[in-house]
């Protein structure tokens, strides 16, 4: 029975913990049987919380017999590192916090567990940056579609989760692409939503609108459901407003083809990996076929990163300044540099880092006033060895920095604008290759109703997988 359930999906799941047809602790200890069977060779969620999960699941089983109805009903998910959940060790994968256990859940969870969720555990991430899940405190994250590979990050221990059966949905967040980029190399979904969407943790930056919490799934629907899960009001996150829209599970319910489509395989100037650049053509392509009309282009990001390390290092900087210098060896090498970017630049370059950012958000949003969406790849490599921390070249360009193969997702945190990541398909190798696609402030309803159309066009597999 418990490998049947791992392989519902969520929206079946919570169908039938709403019929009583199984019970949230039920589902826990499937998980549990899953976790004990994968983790050894995945190493996704390393911080469990199995017995804190129990007795959240009894209690969420007393409430339906009750009628207390949540939105969730029970379903078990796992959390991100460095989000709270109250009474588990909380190390954001950094030796700074690699002993601190959390005394409350923090705003995001706190507001997904009221919603009715589960928490098994804790999923892996990177160290303080970057899109490899590795850390000196919890160790590696391997890719199930090939455990030599990386799984991509900094979400990469929700991506893998969900990929190999763990949990039927999974939190995480994005600055530079950590919802996207795992999304894209574990064959599974991420939305990074319009900052304000869902309230972000207390030591998160209030005022900050690259850094946002988002949700993982193996499907459009689930990622719809654990959105409408995670949105809302909250006095603790300015940029937050009460949630006045239809369920986004709806959109995502009733699949829309769009009129056109905007397809760029590399925004014009980045290097983009053979095995991913042809399956957006082949993308492009089927996508005609439907009768959509894609017109290929994208607007001119020319400087972009200048102007995100410019970013970056301040935004980084002003959160870690309390730790420099006396915690100065317990940030890797990348992140360092990084910080002492932020210490040491000129303000004449931040003010152009922000003048440029604004003229950005203005180009792309009159391009998808034209457009109306715009579908690039999740990532421009595909998963390399978990021993390195980036890949050294891409197609013959040399990486300079481990924020190089990463510029096709961080591009668009600088907008602020929201984006789904949704598989696409496979390379010869069988490892999966996924797009982003970008929409209008606040249309994240119109980024449902696509992907759910992309994904029935498509009709890629997504039930768990066994690591190989």
């Amino acid at each position: 029975m418990s490998s049947d359930l791992i392989r519902l999906d969520a929206l079946t799941a919570r169908k039938l913990l709403q019929r009583g047809e199984v019970t949230s602790l039920e589902l826990v200890e499937a998980a549990a049987a899953r976790i004990a069977a994968v983790e050894p060779q995945v190493n996704a969620v390393p911080t469990l919380c199995l017995e804190r999960a129990r007795e959240q699941a009894a209690a969420a089983d007393q409430a339906r017999r009750t009628g207390q109805a949540t939105l969730l009903a029970g379903l078990p998910i796992v959390v991100k590192d460095n989000a709270d959940v109250g009474g588990v060790r909380t190390t954001g994968g950094t030796l700074l916090f690699k002993d601190r256990v959390a005394e409350v859940s923090d705003r995001t969870v706190a507001l997904i567990e009221r919603n009715g969720a589960v928490v098994l555990g804790k999923s892996n991430l990177s160290e303080l940056g970057g899109a490899q899940t590795t850390n000196r405190v919890l160790g590696t994250t391997r890719n199930p579609y090939d455990v030599r590979l990386t799984c991509g990050g900094s979400s990469g221990g929700a991506a893998v989760a969900l990929a190999t059966g763990e949990a039927w949905l999974a939190h995480g967040n994005d600055y530079g692409g950590s919802l996207r980029i795992p999304a894209a190399f574990c064959n599974v979904t991420g939305l990074r939503p319009t900052p304000g969407r869902v309230p972000r943790k207390r030591l998160a930056d209030p005022f900050d609108t690259i850094a946002v919490e988002g949700p993982m799934a193996r499907n459009v629907a689930d990622l719809a459901l654990f959105f409408d899960a995670m949105v809302g009001f909250d006095p603790g996150d300015p940029l937050t407003t009460p949630a006045t829209e239809a369920p986004f599970l709806d959109a995502a319910l009733n699949p829309s083809k769009p009129q056109r489509l905007a397809i760029s395989a590399d925004l014009g100037i980045l290097p983009i990996a053979a095995p991913i650049r042809a399956a957006v053509g082949a993308f492009a392509q089927h996508m005609t076929q439907a009768g959509v009309d894609v017109r290929m282009g994208a607007p001119d990001v020319t400087g972009s990163m200048e102007a995100f390390r410019a970013l970056r290092g301040a935004g980084f900087y002003g959160s870690w300044k309390p730790f420099l210098p006396a915690d100065r060896d317990k940030f890797p090498d990348p992140v360092l540099g990084d910080l002492d970017r932020g210490r040491d630049q000129a303000g004449a370059a931040l003010a152009e880092a922000h003048r440029y950012r604004a003229e950005l958000f203005r180009r792309t949003t009159d391009f998808l006033d034209e457009h109306h969406f715009l579908v690039c790849p999740a990532a421009q490599a595909m998963p390399f060895p978990v021993e390195t921390l980036y890949p050294a070249d891409i197609e013959g360009v040399a990486s300079t920095s481990y924020l190089d193969w990463i510029s096709i997702t961080a591009i668009w945190s600088m907008t602020s604008l929201p984006a789904i990541s949704i598989p696409i398909g496979f390379a010869p190798d069988g490892l999966p290759i996924g797009v982003q696609i970008l929409a209008h402030s606040r249309h994240e309803a119109a980024l449902f109703g696509l992907a759910a159309w992309i994904e029935r066009e498509l009709g890629l597999p997504a039930l768990p997988v066994d690591p190989r």
